[in-house]
Formats: structure tokens, sequence, C-alpha cells
């Protein structure tokens, strides 16, 4: 989810006063873009927008963004032990020195629209996604995950054209299958010229599309969170007595 917005289409980064930051080098900066330094070609991405919202809902909180995306990447370079894994474990562990955790946003999927990788996509994501979150000692945190665009369709390789549907429905039962998971529609957002990255606007309207995920799965956690500390209460007095 690295992000190929273009910058003619974009306003300039609004970091609210230096309260959104990314990780580089270890340290927190002020956010600027590109966020996510990948490629020279990279562009605006949509975590900008999704850090954007949380800032606007927890008032006084800064933002930390980690970026560990590699465009282009398939599954098989994401997986445990990989150069991938690893640094994407490397970089948030630093980050978590100086800051808590609250979500794992991930996109990805056209690498791994051709034959046969789309057939193990869900097999694959599940083992990726649960070692991330046992190394992060993750298991209770939000992870939110989001759709290829309809739009690859018009992509002259007619592999993402045929299959990116079935990585979505992949996406879609891990989500189903996994708790604290959640899947992000990509319908009606449109593309860059190259029909393959999505285009500034839609990037934008995509993070607030992941937030508003996230905040369904903060606010369940935070009603569990509440039950437990009722039910500790509970019991407390009960030993009392």
């Amino acid at each position: 989810m690295a992000g190929r917005g273009l910058y003619a289409d974009a306003a300039p980064l609004d970091n609210k006063g230096g309260r959104l930051k990314v990780l580089r080098n270890g340290r927190w900066q002020n956010m600027y873009r590109p966020v996510n330094p990948d490629r020279p070609f990279s562009g605006t991405c949509l975590v900008e927008s999704f850090a954007s919202a949380y800032a606007d809902d927890h008032e006084g909180v800064d933002v930390g963004v980690i970026p560990c995306a590699d465009g282009g990447t398939s599954l098989d370079q994401w997986q445990e032990g990989g150069l991938l894994f690893d640094n994407a474990i490397n970089c948030a562990r630093l980050a978590m020195r100086t800051s808590h955790l609250v979500a794992i946003l991930w996109h990805q999927g056209e690498a791994d629209c051709y034959e046969p990788k789309y057939k193990f996509y869900l097999e694959k994501v599940t083992a990726i996604m649960s070692a991330l979150r046992r190394e992060l000692e993750a298991e209770n945190i939000p992870l939110i995950v989001g759709a290829l665009g309809d739009y690859l369709v018009e992509f002259p390789d007619k592999n993402l054209g045929r299959n990116y549907i079935y990585v979505n429905e992949a996406l879609v039962n891990f989500a189903d299958a996994t708790p604290c998971t959640a899947f992000v529609s990509a319908e009606g957002l449109g593309s860059n010229p190259d029909h393959l990255h999505f285009n500034h606007a839609s990037l934008q309207e995509f993070g607030l599309r992941y937030y508003a995920e996230f905040s369904k799965l903060e606010d369940k956690e935070r009603v569990f969170d509440e039950k437990c500390k009722m039910n500790d209460a509970v019991r407390s007095k009960m030993e009392a007595l």
C-alpha cells in the first residue's frame, strides 16, 4: 500500500500542526510525502487520510505511521522470515519503544493475480498475518485489509482483469474468518491513467473507508475492555466479601 497518487492531483499535506508523524530511521518525524518512499515514483497514499481521521477523533494524540510497503511484491516475498516480513517487524518494534500499536493496515494482491498464485492467496495471507500478529504480540490489534480496484479489468495484462476478483474473495473470506479483522471495499474507486494504481482522490476515500472499518473494531475492543474491567471489579468485590 505504498501509494502512487499523483502530486499534481493533491492539495498540500496537512500534518495537523505536527501531530501526524512518520517513522524514519527509528525516530518519529513530522509526516511528509512520500510517506512510503519505496520507489522514485512514490506518490500519495491512503494512510494519509486514515491518519488524519484518527487524529480528528483522538484529540491531543500524536498519530504515527510505520511505512513498510514495497510496491509490486507478492505474498511469497512477504513470507515469515523473509526480508520484507523481517523489516516490517523490526520497524514496528522500533516504533513500539516510544509508542503503542493500534492498527495494522494491509493492501496487496496485484502480484498474486497470476496462475496459480491467486488460488493460494487465502492460505498464504492467513499464515503471514498470523505470524505478523504473533511476532508483535498484536493478536487483538485491529487488522484492516482492502480490496483490489475493479478498474483492473482495463489493465492490458488480462491476468489482472480475470483474476483480481479471486484475490478479493480471498480477502473477504480471510476477514470473515479472522477475529479483529475487517475488509474494505474498493467499489467505485478509480485509477491513474495506468489502470493499475488508485488515483489520489480514490486513495483519500479509501483511507477514510479503512478508518471507518477500524473504528468499528476499535469500538468493539473498547466495549470488550470495559466489560473485562467491570468483571474484574465484580470479582474484586466478591473476593473482598
